[in-house]
């Protein structure tokens, strides 16, 4: 059987690899919501661990809510993204930290 530390160390380490990402690549818009994501994955996995060990429930269904806004996020993330790519021809971080009106 597997443990509750076996969980632990699998989202540790996913969410270690997702800041890592931000911290090493901030030029890619894309790796960036990437890199949230994870971090949103890592936190599900810790709730769905710690739901089936304790017996409860509520893990899981906050895992669902958790989900919701995840696909939200994305979708919002990857439109905005789009139109700012149409507008300036870049998605270099570096080159879009000026908001012109």
């Amino acid at each position: 059987m597997i443990a509750l530390s076996d969980f632990l160390i699998l989202s540790a380490i996913l969410f270690s690899l997702s800041i890592a990402g931000i911290f090493i690549n901030r030029k890619n818009i894309i790796i960036l919501l990437m890199c949230v994501e994870l971090m949103l994955l890592a936190v599900n996995i810790n709730f769905i661990a710690f739901s089936h060990f304790l017996g409860d429930t509520v893990g899981q269904v906050f895992v669902f809510f958790i989900l919701t806004v995840a696909a939200a996020e994305a979708a919002i993330g990857l439109a905005i993204l789009i139109v700012v790519f149409r507008n300036r021809r870049t998605i270099d971080v570096e080159e879009l930290n000026t908001l012109n009106g």
